[in-house]
């Protein structure tokens, strides 16, 4: 993609592009300052309106980005400074159903194109499902374009009546791996020994303690890996409201599994744990399962959303739900040192076969090429 195609056709130069976050989930966040980075490289004019906190964890300024803190909320005052951001915008960049439906309402009466990434899938029942799906139907059908980070996504929102809805390019967000300065070697028995794991397999889950992560799947589960010796040890990485009822459980039962809560060592410990758990009800493309395949780590997640797209047969995959068929899985790779060489060996082969930064940016700029050309005047 050369710089001048992402120059709008009508002269003006750059092109402004406004990225809109919501609270926005770390692949979804991460992903912005990957874009902004790459985008900003090529030319392109780029503002992040985020909440500040985004900005303090993803340094969007760093990138090159310029940020304004809008808070996540369609309150009239978030929504006229959302508007204001976007005055002489070229086109219009949400990131997550929530930050889409802002966008559309501060683009309400312009011509401004409207692009939406839905990363995740939301979650509701009852009343609220149908609302979500009143949602979903109000933003596809103000989007220009719906990019989908997985298969699902995309017949999902051709479903609610996106006019156009493609599979989005999405390259995996730095991956979080092992500090500089220490010998990898070294690192693994320390963590290990810091966690309590240094005689027996340790598996690992990362993610807030949430009811659609399927943290009370591995709990039960974990019941099966006690007659094990020896026993391994499920660490879980992550805060969420949940908290108190999962140690609850794990204290009441007697279960082999310990809450690190929020860690920033993240990709060490993966590289320390022998095998890694997606135990959720859905996933997209789940930022641990990738980090897990680049780390060459042997993965058991469920075969929910994009899973399969995502890994191949470069993981075990089980059916969402089944505690048995989980902890079956577990038991026999660790049963089996070949089956994980296997595995190791496809995670290699799966990984190489995701996007680049360089295709993740080349799909977006081509995608706001062809949106400007279509509607080359913005309306401040």
């Amino acid at each position: 993609m050369s710089l001048a195609s992402s120059l709008p056709p009508h002269g003006r130069s750059p092109l402004h592009t406004v990225q809109v976050l919501g609270g926005g989930s770390a692949g979804s966040s991460a992903h912005v300052r990957s874009l902004a980075s790459g985008l900003v490289a090529r030319g392109v004019r780029v503002t992040v309106c985020a909440p500040a906190e985004a900005e303090h964890i993803y340094d969007f300024t760093g990138a090159g980005a310029q940020h304004i803190p809008v808070p996540r909320s369609t309150e009239p005052v978030c929504l006229t400074a959302l508007r204001f951001a976007c005055a002489d915008a070229d086109l219009v960049h949400a990131h997550g159903l929530h930050a889409g439906l802002r966008a559309a309402l501060a683009l309400s009466g312009r011509r401004t194109p409207l692009v939406v990434t839905w990363h995740i899938r939301g979650h509701a029942e009852g009343a609220r499902a149908r609302l979500l799906r009143v949602l979903e139907r109000r933003v596809v059908k103000a989007a220009s374009v719906v990019l989908g980070t997985s298969s699902d996504l995309v017949d999902r929102a051709r479903r609610r009546g996106a006019r156009d809805a493609r599979l989005a390019a999405v390259a995996l967000p730095t991956p979080r791996k092992a500090v500089e300065h220490d010998d990898p070697d070294r690192l693994r028995p320390k963590l290990r020994a810091e966690i309590g794991a240094m005689d027996r397999p340790l598996l690992m889950a990362v993610g807030a303690l949430d009811r659609h992560r399927g943290y009370d799947v591995l709990l039960d589960a974990s019941r099966a890996w006690r007659h094990l010796d020896p026993v391994p040890l499920v660490v879980i990485a992550g805060e969420g409201p949940l908290r108190a009822e999962i140690q609850r459980r794990i204290e009441d039962e007697e279960l082999p599994v310990r809450l690190l809560g929020r860690r920033d060592d993240v990709g060490e410990l993966l590289a320390a744990a022998d095998l890694a758990l997606v135990p959720g009800s859905w996933e997209s493309r789940s930022v641990l399962a990738q980090e897990a395949l680049h780390a060459r780590v042997p993965l058991v997640a469920t075969t929910v959303g994009g899973m399969r797209e995502l890994v191949g047969d470069a993981a075990e995959l089980v059916p969402c739900g089944d505690a048995d068929a989980l902890a079956g899985a577990v038991v026999r790779l660790l049963d089996d040192p070949v089956r994980r060489d296997q595995l190791r060996e496809k995670c290699e082969q799966q990984a190489a076969t995701w996007p680049t930064d360089d295709e993740t940016v080349a799909q977006v700029l081509s995608i706001y090429d062809e949106l400007t050309r279509m509607c080359p005047l913005t309306q401040a």
